[in-house]
């Protein structure tokens, strides 16, 4: 193994994550100062749909799913060109990568460590690692979305479908470990989901407009 590849690898898939595209976002197309003094204070997609619309929280959605995505696929990758790591070893450096680039957006360097919740990113490195499944979990989502128009709710229970889906023969991974780590993800998000958890047991959680609806 070359060391330094793979300690540059990790370095750049942290801070690869560790960019605060909401905040940026805001900053240089609406005049924000900080769009986590808005809305639910939160620097991620969700509130940025929230706080300044559609367009800018799709953007903001795709470019921290390709955060996730880039971190988990590309960078390892690269290490196995390189020479750095063998074959078989890269899933091993996928989620090592894929889960530096969550840490990033929750934790980001660029921003005070003050970042997101993570579901876009954990959403990109799944599809970087685990997509069939992934595909299941963003069907969960919408359905979830459309009935409740709660996008916690919805991500938690995406999160949680990736992790019970491994246990089924259809999706289980050939690699054992891989169902901890779907579990220890669900885990994580309800964990950064902990301040809407009460909200939604108080009935106060905001709801996404759908189709004119309030």
């Amino acid at each position: 193994m070359n060391y330094l590849y793979i300690v540059l690898a990790l370095l750049a898939a942290y801070l690869l994550g560790s960019i605060p595209t909401a905040l940026w976002v805001g900053r240089r197309f609406f005049g924000l100062a900080d769009i986590r003094e808005h809305g639910s204070g939160n620097a991620g997609a969700t509130n940025t749909f929230r706080v300044l619309g559609p367009k800018a929280g799709t953007a903001v959605l795709l470019v921290d799913a390709l955060k996730g995505f880039v971190a988990a696929y590309f960078l390892p990758m690269w290490l196995v060109a390189q020479g750095a790591i063998a074959p078989e070893h890269e899933l091993y450096f996928k989620l090592a990568c894929g889960v530096l680039a969550i840490v990033g957006h929750i934790f980001p360097v660029f921003a005070q460590f003050r970042g997101g919740k993570g579901v876009a990113t954990v959403l990109g490195m799944m599809l970087g690692v685990a997509p069939a499944t992934v595909g299941v979990c963003m069907l969960v989502f919408i359905v979830m979305l459309l009935l409740f128009r709660y996008v916690s709710l919805a991500s938690m229970t995406a999160g949680l479908t990736f992790a019970l889906l491994q246990l089924l023969p259809q999706f289980r991974p050939a690699q054992p470990f891989m169902v901890y780590v779907g579990f220890v993800l669900a885990v994580l998000l309800i964990y950064t989901h902990r301040a809407n958890i009460g909200r939604l047991r108080s009935g106060t959680e905001s709801r996404v407009p759908l189709f004119g609806r309030k």
